[in-house]
């Protein structure tokens, strides 16, 4: 009977019965973050350094033709110089499309914050991301019924005076404008929505109550405390804007040659996948470069 007193109390330990052994912390995090890092590496990485070794080969591995590693491809700029004129066309067109959509999204999200309350702000956020809800193939299209010779601009401008000429401008890079416009002004607003909806009630009732006016307001506080919903904007319309290709392809005609009909056209048509990806990575690093260049900007941005 002491026997087992004493097996059962150096069981139990100074501090009570023993406890259960727990896993480590860093076990149970490696577990969580395991499926959404192993998607990304699966979905997005692997893609991606494949692409960026075939840029390194002299032609597609799926060919008869021999297969070396050359630098070849990325002196793509220096021997076909053109491409040098359609890479600034593209930054061109992601330049004039973040701007409108900084301007357009930034005042529309004020309007959404200040002007509205309940479930008029919902519809008009339902109105917002209707867009998304559509086919953007169907959407650029719907364009081109919009802007060309004849069509319903046309037709709403002849209604006013039956005489003037054709407005329409489809086939120009203004139309492609209005459509990535389009298309990418939703993030735009929805970033400045988030970034303004956090400002506190009590500083706008402060100044107006100080006598300031409203473009004081706008200016001087709106607009400084959502620098980071505006800047996070223009960057995820910035970089998808200079490589699409669609609504050049479609919206823009013969003018519409840009850096992502480019690459479309080196993996569909040329069959040139070394090329296509050379000048996909190029114009990565073109990007990377421009946004380290204004980190400085950046930086004293997100810290407003």
């Amino acid at each position: 009977m002491q026997n087992d007193q004493l097996t059962l109390a150096s069981a139990r330990g100074p501090s009570g019965p023993r406890s259960r052994r727990t896993l480590p912390s860093w076990v149970s995090t490696t577990a969580l973050l395991m499926p959404t890092y192993g998607w990304l590496t699966i979905a997005v990485f692997l893609p991606l350094l494949t692409m960026f070794a075939f840029s390194f080969l002299s032609a597609t591995p799926m060919g008869k033709a021999p297969i070396v590693f050359t630098l070849k491809q990325y002196r793509a700029f220096i021997d076909q110089p053109y491409l040098v004129g359609i890479g600034i066309t593209s930054l061109l067109i992601g330049f004039w499309t973040t701007l409108f959509c900084a301007i357009l999204g930034f005042l529309a999200a004020v309007a959404l914050v200040r002007s509205t309350f309940g479930r008029t702000r919902e519809m008009l956020l339902i109105l917002i991301l209707l867009p998304f809800w559509t086919n953007g193939l169907v959407r650029v299209f719907s364009w081109t019924m919009v802007l060309r010779e004849n069509g319903f601009l046309d037709s709403l401008l002849h209604m006013v005076a039956p005489e003037a000429g054709s407005i329409g401008f489809l086939y120009t890079r203004y139309a492609i404008v209005v459509g990535l416009v389009h298309g990418y002004l939703p993030y735009m607003i929805l970033t400045c929505y988030i970034a303004l909806s956090t400002i506190d009630d009590a500083i706008i009732e402060a100044a107006a109550s100080l006598g300031a006016r409203w473009w004081t307001i706008l200016f001087k506080i709106l607009l400084p405390l959502a620098a980071p919903g505006l800047i996070s904007g223009a960057v995820l319309t910035f970089i998808p804007v200079i490589g699409s290709f669609m609504e050049p392809r479609i919206l823009g005609g013969r003018v519409g040659v840009t850096m992502g009909t480019v690459i479309e056209d080196q993996f569909t048509q040329a069959f040139n996948w070394p090329l296509g990806a050379s000048l996909s990575f190029t114009l990565l690093a073109v990007v990377l470069a421009i946004f380290a260049t204004f980190s400085g900007v950046l930086r004293r941005g997100t810290a407003l």
